[in-house]
């Protein structure tokens, strides 16, 4: 008979500190496990990578930007089984727990909204400066890479050194992830812990993309392409 753990919230704070992270082998599964790839996806904020067309998308100003309004509703529409998607590795026990950092000050999410109607989003774990993003969602196009691109700009804003992806995916590549070794991960770890970011959550969303444009006006964004 396999036994079953129980995990506080701290020892998730702890994990992250260690460079290892939580995930569910299926949604239904009742157990959580901790990992540690040899290769590590990276997404590089200093400065951040961008496509220029989402860009333009983003300074339209097309849905609005929440933050931790709707945490619950966002790790849920993370976790949920839809046509594309027959499983998940969020089960009810990372929900749980991930609500509890949440309400510790540790997990935030990124909400994109269009009026009363949540659409797309994400949520990770920041840790001194660095941002452990776990999973993001969409139910509109580039609703996900909206609530992305708004994060990496505060992320840069805010003194951020490190955004953790995990694992390297088709989605991410147009924001420049690399993959590296799990020893240079840890380096970079070590270093962003040494800090404190600021998500500067009482900056507006003008002013993270006022900040945007003037990276790319300074020449300080590279050419992600369209």
């Amino acid at each position: 008979m396999s036994e079953t753990y129980i995990f506080a919230p701290e020892t998730l704070i702890k994990a992250y500190s260690l460079g290892v992270f939580p995930m569910a082998l299926a949604h239904d599964s009742p157990e959580v496990h901790f990992f540690e790839p040899d290769e590590r996806g990276i997404i590089p904020i200093n400065p951040p990578h961008i496509p220029r067309r989402l860009l333009r998308l983003v300074k339209q100003r097309p849905y609005e930007i929440r933050y931790n309004t709707a945490f619950h509703e966002v790790i849920s529409q993370c976790a949920a089984i839809t046509e594309t998607r027959d499983d998940s590795w969020i089960n009810s026990t990372i929900i749980e727990l991930y609500v509890a950092l949440h309400a510790m000050g540790f997990a935030h999410s990124v909400e994109v909204w269009h009026g009363d109607k949540l659409v797309g989003g994400l949520y990770g774990v920041k840790l001194g400066r660095a941002f452990f993003g776990e999973s993001m969602f969409s139910r509109v196009s580039n609703a996900s890479k909206i609530a992305l691109t708004h994060l990496m700009a505060r992320l840069h804003y805010g003194g951020f050194t490190l955004l953790d992806a995990q694992f390297a995916n088709d989605h991410l590549t147009q924001f420049g992830l690399i993959e590296i070794s799990k020893e240079d991960f840890q380096d970079r770890l070590s270093f962003a812990k040494e800090g404190r970011g600021d998500l500067c959550l009482d900056k507006n969303e003008d002013e993270m993309i006022e900040h945007l444009v003037k990276l790319v006006s300074a020449g300080k964004l590279p050419d992600a392409g369209e």
